[in-house]
């Protein structure tokens, strides 16, 4: 079984959640974020894209925002839903891939 470490859901930075954290629209990010922190990286991405598709102009800087990820990786993900056999099976890391935790980096011997 690998070893996974626990994720906590990422808080959005919109304006819309800082001025007003139980709106409707807080709660809608909320729930963006809750789908996402269950997917893996691939899943993350196309899940982003399609809503860039849908909300359109502007999307990609608020989805950011709303979800942590990288302007890029939701560019990237619109990108392979809009033409899905470009680049089939690519950019899923093994388990454990990446950069180490900082956590791990700093342990005090």
């Amino acid at each position: 079984m690998p070893n996974r470490t626990k994720q906590t859901i990422h808080n959005c930075i919109c304006e819309i959640c800082k001025l007003h954290p139980y709106s409707k629209t807080a709660k809608q990010h909320q729930a963006i974020n809750r789908v996402i922190l269950d997917l893996n990286e691939r899943n993350k991405r196309r899940f982003a894209g399609v809503l860039a598709i849908q909300w359109g102009r502007g999307s990609i800087l608020q989805l950011s925002q709303i979800t942590g990820l990288s302007r890029n990786t939701i560019d990237r993900g619109r990108s392979e839903v809009k033409h899905p056999r470009e680049n089939p099976a690519s950019g899923i890391r093994r388990s454990g891939a990446g950069r180490p935790l900082i956590e791990k980096n700093n342990q005090v011997y």
